[in-house]
């Protein structure tokens, strides 16, 4: 029965790796430059380079990508305004402070 799981999961990982080389280039398939190019295409309202972007990866993958790019925005912003990150995401979102 193992045997059969590895088989399997052999050709699947050989066929994704052909699959892999089909010309693409590999580097539109990395979940942070697709996040950074939806956000600053959001930031631009440019409708086309949002689509491209959000079809560069899945959608959990681009949602990961875009709430990694915000934290790592919050944090040095909270640390420069010496306030609490919470603070200055409510205040970047037009929240009342809690």
């Amino acid at each position: 029965m193992f045997g059969r799981i590895r088989e399997a999961w052999g050709r699947s990982r050989a066929t994704g790796r052909m699959e892999g080389t089909s010309g693409r280039d590999p580097r539109s398939h990395n979940l942070f430059e697709a996040a950074a190019a939806y956000v600053s295409a959001c930031v631009d309202d440019d409708q086309e380079r949002i689509d491209e972007a959000a079809d560069r990866v899945s959608p959990e993958a681009l949602s990961f990508g875009v709430n990694e790019l915000a934290c790592r925005a919050v944090i040095p912003l909270a640390r420069e305004r010496d306030e609490s990150p919470r603070d200055v995401a409510r205040a970047l979102l037009g929240l009342p402070a809690a």
